[in-house]
């Protein structure tokens, strides 16, 4: 996608490549330590069951922020689809590539501002995209610009199952099993209009509050929206 599409190749305003290497260097040294301290995850495994059976057989589906695989890339796999994973840390992506093996998964170490359907480095196109947690990973003036990037990856008629956290932050750092990392999100009413201005149909929502395993962060209040490329 060019710049006339209303954003620029790294996904923002500023034609500067975002410099995520502390993200990365954090999960990095988190690795297996995520899915100990995340062992349930009722929302995600309901979005993603809800995702897998909604898509037609055989579907090719891309898992912005796919971590370790689990539980969403091995979910949509074990359907029968084809999932091609994204994540900028190698060391979750190791894990992934264990845990969901090929024919059926393919990982690559991808921002999602670096997404495109065509060209050299080209991830073509889908009938689905998981993006769970992976967005408030940005700054928030980026999330619209990778959410219209996201749309223009789908196929007509695609689905997007999306969840972020709710909260009234912008890059802010917050501490996460022994590490800094900086999220960001919304209310859920303008969750909504930001979703709705990147061309998707919010399908439906579910709403679950979470408290991580082994950890003093308070309950947090997990948004799951379903989408359709309008």
């Amino acid at each position: 996608m060019s710049e006339a599409s209303g954003f620029d190749r790294y996904g923002g305003p500023s034609g500067v490549r975002p410099d995520r290497t502390g993200q990365a260097e954090a999960f990095d040294a988190i690795g297996q330590h995520y899915d100990d301290a995340f062992p349930h995850k009722d929302g995600q495994l309901a979005a993603g069951r809800r995702l897998a059976e909604a898509l037609p057989p055989g579907s090719r589906v891309l898992d912005v922020g796919c971590g370790t695989g689990l539980p969403t890339a091995r979910q949509l796999a074990d359907a029968g689809h084809f999932v091609l994973g994204i994540d900028l840390s190698s060391g979750m992506l190791d894990l992934a590539r264990k845990n969901v093996p090929a024919p059926n998964a393919e990982f690559r170490q991808l921002d999602v501002a670096e997404l495109r359907a065509e060209g050299p480095d080209g991830v073509g196109q889908f009938d689905g995209i998981a993006a769970f947690f992976a967005l408030l990973m940005l700054p928030r003036a980026e999330i619209p610009y990778a959410l219209r990037l996201l749309h223009g990856l789908l196929r007509p008629g695609g689905l997007l199952a999306l969840s972020m956290v709710e909260a009234d932050l912008d890059d802010a750092g917050i501490p996460f099993l022994g590490h800094t990392i900086r999220v960001s999100g919304y209310l859920r009413d303008e969750l909504r209009q930001v979703v709705r201005e990147a061309g998707f149909d919010i399908v439906d929502e579910d709403t679950y509050s979470y408290a991580p395993a082994s950890t003093e962060v308070p309950p947090e209040h997990q948004l799951f929206m379903h989408c359709r490329r309008g």
